[in-house]
């Protein structure tokens, strides 16, 4: 097959989850003979071209205000005319079809849309081809993607995002197939009225990162407990509920947090933080922080969309006390591998913390099912071997509906 891969960000630079599994998927698809190609966006004007792991990568230069990632944050009036753009980005629209053109894929796989637009639907229709649409976040009912305002999850669409997204649900009638990165994330989207045309799928993101052993790792004796969190450093995340939560347990144990955030946002952390057991330990390899830490903790107050920190504690042994949101909760199972807690209950934290603090045995039984809790969702074999059978699946569907041959050799 000749697939190309369209995205928001594409390796080196990474906004989440959805960047570490598009590439492990695309080379991982490279190396199974498929002809790949990437289309993300980029800091320069034009459209660059380079390789990267011997993958042939485009970065088309954003036809907005601005390109959101240069770490800079404009003002909201600025922020709000670019989002009034990207609700339907014509420019972005002429970028995809000249490289539609030249490049002539067999389909085109879409992860995030935001600086794209679903103008690119329409691109992608024009040109004949199959879209298949993978579901990272919630940009297609939210414009920030994550339905998270003033502290709170937002229980219905508000109405500066009802109207960015006016059209959206009927657009994505013209996409083949649809696939969520867990049962709630695509459910979301459905239950809202989207994709009505489309074939379903749920495909679980795989763990790139997971350890191949099947051992933990050797905790040193006669230390406190660690708790630790890791990941990006936001308001959404539940950084001050933890901190808050944590500090109120009073137990011997200390909580490591890693991770990089918004300056202003983190020094307003640490001062909220007891310095002699709440430790801010910067940027740190995910399967180096696990190995150093006792509980995992995932207190996101935004509906998750799928949980690779949870998935990746479980990874390694290690158990994890998780807010009862989103895709979490197809992870962590309530007394299995870790606990759930609710935000909307605020001491619903502090008492997970506390129960694991005290009780070892729990928390040892929590951590001895963890590893095999997950089992399944972790080889990335299993992911490619599922999209790579949708995308052939895809092919032939599209080929009887339309009446036209597909030659072996192209699947």
């Amino acid at each position: 097959m000749k697939i190309l891969f369209l995205n928001t960000l594409y390796a080196p630079y990474f906004g989440g989850g959805a960047e570490v599994m598009l590439q492990s998927m695309v080379e991982g698809l490279k190396r199974r003979g498929h002809e790949v190609q990437v289309l993300s966006t980029g800091p320069e004007s034009g459209v660059q071209s380079e390789s990267l792991n011997g993958v042939p990568v485009l970065r088309a230069g954003m036809r907005n205000l601005y390109w959101p990632f240069s770490g800079r944050r404009p003002g909201p009036l600025l922020r709000l005319a670019w989002h009034a753009l990207d609700r339907y980005n014509r420019g972005m629209r002429e970028v995809l079809a000249d490289v539609l053109e030249q490049s002539e894929p067999d389909v085109v796989v879409c992860h995030n849309l935001s600086g794209w637009s679903i103008a690119v639907w329409d691109a992608i229709r024009d040109a004949g081809l199959p879209i298949v649409q993978i579901l990272h976040d919630q940009y297609l009912i939210c414009p920030r993607g994550m339905r998270f305002n003033k502290g709170r999850h937002c229980e219905q669409q508000c109405g500066s995002c009802a109207l960015l997204r006016r059209s959206h649900a009927k657009a994505s009638a013209t996409v083949d197939v649809v696939v969520g990165v867990s049962r709630f994330q695509l459910d979301v989207l459905l239950d809202a009225g989207y994709f009505r045309d489309s074939r379903p799928h749920v495909i679980y993101n795989a763990s790139p990162f997971a350890p191949q052993n099947d051992e933990p790792a050797v905790v040193a004796a006669h230390r406190p407990l660690r708790f630790g969190f890791i990941g990006t450093l936001a308001p959404n995340k539940g950084l001050e509920w933890l901190i808050d939560s944590f500090q109120e347990t009073r137990c011997d144990a200390s909580l490591l947090i890693a991770g990089r955030g918004d300056a202003e946002y983190v020094n307003a952390l640490k001062s909220r933080a007891d310095p002699r057991h709440v430790h801010f330990v910067g940027y740190r390899k995910a399967g180096d922080f696990f190995r150093t830490i006792d509980v995992a903790v995932v207190p996101t107050l935004s509906q998750e969309p799928f949980g690779l920190v949870a998935l990746e504690a479980c990874a390694h042994h290690v158990p994890v006390i998780a807010s009862a949101r989103g895709g979490l909760v197809e992870i962590v199972r309530d007394e299995f591998n870790g606990l759930l807690c609710e935000p909307d209950r605020p001491d619903s934290l502090r008492d997970a913390i506390q129960r694991l603090a005290q009780d070892p045995g729990l928390r040892l039984g929590l951590a001895s099912r963890a590893r095999a809790s997950v089992e399944s969702m972790l080889s990335v074999e299993r992911m490619l071997d599922e999209y790579e059978a949708l995308l052939r699946h895809t092919l032939l569907d599209r080929g009887v509906r339309h009446g036209s041959a597909i030659p072996v050799s192209t699947l």
